[in-house]
């Protein structure tokens, strides 16, 4: 666990980055920390491994002071993950990532054959090792990154804005890499974005911070959406909050039933029962006749689900297993019923 009591961070030109946090961050958990620039969060992110010294206050990582701690004994606990990824561009990829293992006191062999095992963890073939950062694209090159500060297995990721710097699918794919290896690995994790769906997305509570640095509200992502504490948390929130508290919720308990007609549509399946496009009865044109279909699992989010009622001509998604056999449909209207009582609950639960 990471306390933060009382903290007050002021720099020498007399400008109050942290105003008096109090904050704890659970162990094997994610806590996200948002707000607009020069609001304090990577200040506050920086003070965990004292890349910034606090000005008064106490931070315990583990239950320990960090400031009555070696600094570089302390940093080699806390990996940090910046957006640009910063490796060394001289060195291989596998020898980038076995920095912090040599460092440390590893033979070579022992840490290379950890960066090689990394390799394959962030989802990077074995080539790649071989390779220099130049050689990589801009997501390959933030998942070096993560491998180089999981190197030596620290309790504690520092990450920020990791993500910011790449496209919006391949940010996507990093977000899903690191929910799969938190879900491995149960890290201690502060991770810094100004993007809130990001926050929701990865966060198990959200901490949101507002000019001057001070904490505003911090919570589980559902409740945060539910019940904001004030109008500042929800026009940051943005008007579309509704929705993205529907992307906290699966499509698991939604009823769905056989693939009826419906009306001129028919869902057409191939061999293996996987479905292929909506089929339309009347229409001449072949383009008009076949319209698109997006299979939906139950992992898949309500706010998936609804957004693919309205793309259907029927109102209808098809529901599939995890080989993409088709297991049924269910209608738009059981999916907004679900949708309302989602809000329901997470207001009642908040």
């Amino acid at each position: 666990m990471i306390q933060f009591d009382a903290v007050h961070k002021r720099f020498p030109n007399g400008t109050t980055a942290v105003h008096d946090l109090s904050l704890e961050m659970p162990e094997g958990g994610v806590t996200v920390l948002v707000g607009s620039s020069g609001c304090g969060k990577t200040t506050t992110l920086r003070m965990v491994n004292r890349m910034v010294e606090p000005t008064s206050g106490t931070i315990r990582v583990g239950g320990k002071d960090v400031t009555r701690q070696d600094a570089a004994e302390l940093r080699r606990s806390i990996r940090y993950v910046i957006q640009q990824a910063g490796l060394f561009p001289h060195r291989t990829v596998l020898d980038n990532i076995a920095t912090v293992p040599l460092l440390l006191g590893f033979s070579r062999r022992k840490a290379r054959a950890r960066a090689a095992e990394l390799l394959e963890t962030v989802g990077l073939a074995a080539d790649a090792g071989k390779r220099y950062p130049h050689q990589l694209s801009g997501g390959q090159q933030q998942r070096v990154g993560v491998a180089r500060a999981l190197a030596a297995d620290p309790p504690v990721l520092l990450m920020d804005e990791p993500f910011g710097a790449v496209d919006p699918v391949v940010r996507t794919q990093l977000q899903d890499e690191l929910l799969r290896l938190q879900k491995e690995l149960s890290k201690t994790i502060v991770f810094v974005t100004h993007d809130v769906d990001e926050a929701v997305r990865l966060g198990d509570q959200i901490a949101i911070f507002r000019t001057g640095g001070h904490l505003v509200q911090c919570a589980p992502p559902a409740e945060l959406l539910a019940r904001p504490a004030d109008d500042f948390v929800a026009d940051f929130l943005g008007a579309e909050r509704g929705l993205k508290l529907l992307s906290l919720r699966t499509l698991a308990d939604v009823p769905q039933g056989p693939a009826p007609e419906a009306g001129n549509w028919s869902l057409v399946l191939d061999a293996a029962n996987k479905p292929l496009y909506w089929a339309s009865k009347d229409a001449k044109d072949t383009k008009a006749a076949e319209l698109p279909v997006r299979p939906l699992k139950d992992t898949d989010s309500l706010l998936s689900a609804l957004n693919e009622s309205i793309a259907s001509p029927t109102g209808l998604i098809a529901r599939v297993d995890a080989e993409g056999a088709l297991t049924g449909v269910t209608s738009r209207d059981d999916i907004h019923a679900h949708a309302g009582q989602a809000h329901t609950e997470a207001r009642v639960a908040a």
